[in-house]
C-alpha cells in the first residue's frame, strides 16, 4: 500500500479529512520522519508540528475505534485496507454474475462496462487494452516539496556544473568545500548527493547536522566537541573513547584534534568525507563558534603537512557567512571550494514542469508561461516546486496562482506565515526587512540584521546593500509588517 491508498482510506472514514498541516505530517510520517525532521523540512515549530501529530493519532483513534498512534499507524490501515478489499471484492459478485448472463445473451462486453457506468483511463477488454488516454495526472507520480528532495527522485533539478565539481573536489586529500544558499535552496539536497558519489568510490562517509544537536549540547565547548567526536565514531561504526584522549590541562580542542588524528584517522582504512550540516546554527553560540570554526580551518592546513589529515575531507553546509567577527587566518569561510547555489533559470524551471507532466510549459510558449512565475518566486527551487506540485494536481491555474500568490488565500501562506511570525519574534529584523521591501531601491543595512535576513532567504546583498529576494516577499510583507 502506497501513501496515496493510505489518504484514500482516510477520506473514508473522516468526515471532513485532513487539513493541509495534517497532510503533511502524516505524509512525512509515512516517509518515517521525526517530529523535528518534519519542523525542520515544512519550517514550522517543532512543538507545534508534536502537537499537531498528537491530535492527528486521536483523530484516527476517533476514527477507527482503536488506538492509533504514530509507530502503529501504517498497520491499522494496511487492515483497513484488507477489509475494504474484501467486503468489494463480496460486493461484485452479484455484478459479475450479472454480467456474464448478459454476455450468455449476446450483448459485447464493451457495452456491458459501458452500460454499468464505464471505467476511466486505460483498461483491458478481452485481452486487448484500449488505446484512449487518460487526460487526469496520476498523483502518485508527484513528490509534495518539503525538506530534501530524495535521492531517488525525478524532481532533483541539477545546476551544472556544482555536482561534478563537488564530487571531483572530495576526491583530492585533505579538500573542504564550502556549500552556500539562504534557507530551501537545496544545501541539503545536494550534500546527500555528495555523500552517496563518495560511498561509491569506497570512502567513509559522516553527517554531522547542527540542527538535530540538543540545546545543552551548546553551553560549553567540551560538551560541544565531545558531542561531534562521538557522533563522527558513531557514524565509523568504531567504539567511542573519549576520556582516552580528553585532557583539561591541555584543552578540549587539543584533545579533540587528537582524537581525530591518533584514534579515527588511524584506526580507518581510508578516507572520511565528513560533511557539516546548518553550520550557521553555531553562529548562535559565539563563544563555541570563535573557536569551533577556527579549529575546521586548522584540520584543513594541517593536510598541507600531515599526510594523516590528508584522509579527511571536508563539507561544510551553511546558509550566510559567520557574521561573528574572525580573524581572516582564522576562518573556514574564506579557503577551499566555495559553491554558492543559484536559483533556477528559466530553462530549469521548465525542465521541472515537464517533469510535472504539465504539457503546457513544452516549448518556446512553455517559456513565455513560466516567465511570470520566476518572476514572482525568483526561482527559488522549493517554492518553484510547491507551484509546480499544485499546477500538476490541478488544484489552482497559473493565473490564480499568479493572483493569490502573496495573500492569505495563495499556496505560498503557511511557508510566508512562518517566516512572519519569526521576524514579529525579532522585532529588529522586521523593522530592517520593512525598510528593504518599501524602499523603491536597494538599503544598506547593519550586519549582523543583513545576514540573518539573508540566511532566512527573505533578502539578497550586495556588501551591506539589501534588496528583496523576490518578488513575492515584497508584495507580502509591505502588507504585512505594518
Amino acid at each position: 500500500m502506497n501513501i496515496e491508498e493510505a489518504l484514500a482510506i482516510l477520506d473514508t472514514f473522516l468526515e471532513h479529512g485532513l487539513s493541509d498541516v495534517q497532510e503533511i505530517v502524516f505524509r512525512k510520517a509515512w516517509e518515517g520522519q521525526t517530529y523535528p525532521d518534519i519542523a525542520e523540512s515544512c519550517g514550522y515549530d517543532a512543538n507545534y508540528i508534536k502537537d499537531v501529530g498528537s491530535k492527528l493519532w486521536k483523530l484516527l483513534s476517533q476514527a477507527f475505534g482503536e488506538e492509533v498512534t504514530k509507530s502503529n499507524f501504517r498497520s491499522v490501515l494496511r487492515r483497513r485496507s484488507q477489509s475494504k478489499m474484501l467486503l468489494k471484492k463480496l460486493q461484485s459478485v452479484p455484478a459479475v454474475l450479472r454480467q456474464s448472463q448478459q454476455i450468455s445473451r449476446g450483448k459485447k462486453p464493451l457495452e456491458i462496462l459501458s452500460n454499468n457506468g464505464g471505467i476511466s483511463g486505460s483498461f483491458l477488454v478481452m485481452g486487448k487494452q484500449d488505446k484512449r488516454k487518460t487526460s487526469v495526472l496520476n498523483p502518485d507520480s508527484l513528490e509534495l516539496p518539503g525538506g530534501s528532495v530524495p535521492l531517488n527522485s525525478s524532481f532533483y533539478i541539477k545546476r551544472p556544473p556544482i555536482e561534478e565539481r563537488t564530487y571531483t573536489e572530495i576526491k583530492k586529500p585533505g579538500s573542504l568545500t564550502r556549500i552556500k544558499a539562504s534557507s530551501k535552496m537545496g544545501k541539503t539536497s545536494l550534500m546527500h548527493r555528495i555523500l552517496t558519489h563518495a560511498k561509491q568510490t569506497g570512502v567513509h562517509t559522516v553527517q554531522i547536522s547542527l540542527q538535530r544537536a540538543d540545546s545543552q549540547v551548546f553551553t560549553s565547548l567540551e560538551k560541544f566537541l565531545r558531542w561531534f567526536c562521538a557522533n563522527v565514531s558513531r557514524q565509523l561504526n568504531l567504539e567511542i573513547r573519549l576520556d582516552d584522549y580528553w585532557d583539561d590541562d591541555i584543552g578540549s580542542k587539543v584533545s579533540c584534534t587528537l582524537y581525530l588524528q591518533e584514534y579515527l584517522l588511524e584506526k580507518i582504512d581510508a578516507p572520511i568525507v565528513l560533511a557539516l550540516d546548518e553550520v550557521n546554527r553555531i553562529f548562535e553560540y559565539p563563544e563555541i563558534s570563535r573557536d569551533f570554526l577556527p579549529l575546521l580551518r586548522s584540520w584543513y592546513e594541517d593536510a598541507s603537512e600531515l599526510e594523516i589529515w590528508q584522509k579527511l575531507r571536508l563539507v561544510v553546509v551553511h546558509a550566510t557567512e559567520a557574521y561573528i567577527p574572525l580573524d581572516i587566518n582564522q576562518s573556514p569561510f574564506n579557503v577551499g571550494l566555495p559553491i554558492k547555489l543559484p536559483e533556477f533559470s528559466l530553462e530549469q524551471m521548465q525542465e521541472l514542469a515537464v517533469r510535472h507532466e504539465l504539457d503546457w510549459a513544452k516549448g518556446e510558449k512553455g517559456l513565455q508561461k513560466l516567465a511570470p512565475l520566476l518572476a514572482m518566486i525568483g526561482g527559488h527551487p522549493y517554492l518553484a516546486r510547491l507551484a509546480l506540485y499544485n499546477l500538476g494536481h490541478q488544484a489552482v491555474t497559473l493565473e490564480q496562482l499568479l493572483e493569490e500568490a502573496p495573500t492569505i488565500a495563495g499556496i505560498y501562506s503557511n511557508y510566508l506565515r512562518h517566516h512572519l511570525t519569526n521576524l514579529q519574534e525579532h522585532l529588529e529584523l522586521a523593522t530592517a526587512l520593512k525598510r528593504v521591501v518599501t524602499s523603491p531601491s536597494s538599503v544598506q543595512l547593519e550586519a549582523i540584521a543583513a545576514y540573518k535576513l539573508e540566511s532566512m532567504g527573505l533578502v539578497k546583498l550586495e556588501g551591506n546593500q539589501a534588496m528583496p529576494s523576490c518578488e513575492l516577499y515584497r508584495l507580502y510583507f509591505r502588507e504585512q509588517l505594518i
